[in-house]
């Protein structure tokens, strides 16, 4: 691949599709300002902590306050300016329009406040939307990111992590040691989500039904975590034992470019024929929801489809444990693991070609545990084609 720094021609193109979304959304905008660090690196290059200007027909100005020299060193964008207090940068900007057009998901009140003390609006509009549809659609850049890690998360699941499994080793054990391996094979060392507070180091790496504990996240598979001031990772209590299901549900990441793949395993012995059937049916509904991944059709419309499919004794716990399932089948997958679009029911703008999908369904099975698949598909004129290798059975290992 390229190097990690970001081509200048990659964020020109970035700049002038996010210009050309402002203009369509908000026909009268003057100023925009973005505070997010995802949607700042995805506009300059850099993670910084800072606020990216962008005025209409003058051009974008990224104001540092840590780590300017970084920013340098990391960036191709043009104008990249210190900042010791939001001063400096109302001064560099000069007169204000009367709305300010921000990314209001990561701008917190006390961030707005200290900006007001020398930068007035008289209103403020979101731009995450903007923003989010702008950055569902995938540079040939992104996708080679993507493939390359999906191309090896499955070889590493398929091949390199049955090794790890040893009779009575617990869930925190397995999970450390699984994140050790995506480290050494390329992983970018964390898994971050638009969802306020869920950014974390790896996913869901545990044992029969762990998967069906109540969950702090928004997603299908539930996990206890190590304890309730930390419910991530898996638990320490939790030992695998012969017969279990060992569920692995974690992104891998290459240049901040995710994406997601849930590969599920029997330890030692198969599992029973109802269990096995069960998750066929998945598999199932992954290929039918796949096939609809075209331009033009609606998230809703693949929602709905699959689930019209969903056996209706099954109905009750697909997409999460018994009471307790989650209304979506997929989500777009980038520089964030949940992005736009949506496999829901209310999502109903159209899917357009370069745009990257984790379609993942799942059932839970009381006393048993979480079954089913996840694999990430770009869609194309064809329908949706996998980058984390094919969907698979349950692997006896």
């Amino acid at each position: 691949m390229e190097s990690t720094r970001i081509p200048k021609n990659e964020l020109l193109s970035r700049m002038a599709r996010f210009t050309s979304g402002m203009d369509k959304t908000y026909g009268n905008w003057e100023l925009c300002a973005v505070t997010g660090t995802v949607n700042i690196f995805y506009l300059t290059g850099t993670m910084c902590d800072g606020v990216l200007i962008i005025r209409r027909d003058k051009g974008a100005v990224l104001w540092v306050r840590k780590s300017y020299e970084r920013a340098l060193i990391e960036s191709e964008l043009d104008d990249i300016r210190p900042m010791k207090s939001f001063r400096d940068v109302a001064s560099g900007t000069g007169a204000l329009p009367g709305t300010l057009y921000l990314d209001t998901a990561n701008a917190t009140l006390d961030w707005y406040g200290r900006l007001s003390k020398y930068m007035r609006f008289d209103d403020v509009l979101s731009v995450d939307r903007v923003i989010l549809d702008v950055r569902a659609v995938k540079s040939e850049y992104e996708l080679e990111r993507m493939k390359t890690a999906g191309e090896t998360v499955s070889k590493l699941l398929i091949e390199d992590a049955p090794a790890l499994f040893r009779e009575g080793m617990s869930e925190v054990e397995l999970g450390v040691e699984l994140y050790s391996l995506y480290m050494q094979k390329g992983h970018h060392g964390i898994c971050r989500f638009t969802m306020r507070g869920a950014e974390t180091a790896f996913g869901h790496v545990v044992f029969g039904d762990s998967t069906l504990y109540p969950s702090v996240f928004d997603g299908a598979s539930g996990i206890a975590g190590i304890c309730p001031a930390s419910p991530v990772l898996g638990s320490r209590e939790r030992l695998l034992r012969e017969g279990d299901l060992i569920f692995a549900d974690a992104c891998f990441g290459i240049d901040g470019y995710h994406v997601d793949k849930t590969l599920i395993f029997s330890f030692k012995k198969p599992q029973a024929e109802y269990i096995n059937d069960i998750h066929k049916h998945c598999l199932d509904i992954e290929a039918l929801a796949a096939s609809m991944l075209r331009p033009g059709v609606k998230p809703s419309e693949v929602y709905q489809e699959a689930v019209k499919f969903v056996k209706p004794e099954l109905l009750g716990s697909f997409m999460g444990a018994p009471g307790r399932t989650v209304s979506f089948l997929g989500h777009g997958i980038g520089l964030n693991a949940d992005e736009m679009p949506v496999l829901a029911s209310g999502f109903d703008e159209p899917l357009k070609a370069g745009m990257t999908i984790a379609i993942e369904p799942k059932i839970g099975i009381e006393g048993i545990g979480m079954v089913g698949s996840e694999n990430t598909y770009l869609v194309t004129d064809n329908g949706g084609v996998c980058i984390t290798g094919s969907a698979m059975d349950i692997v006896v290992c």
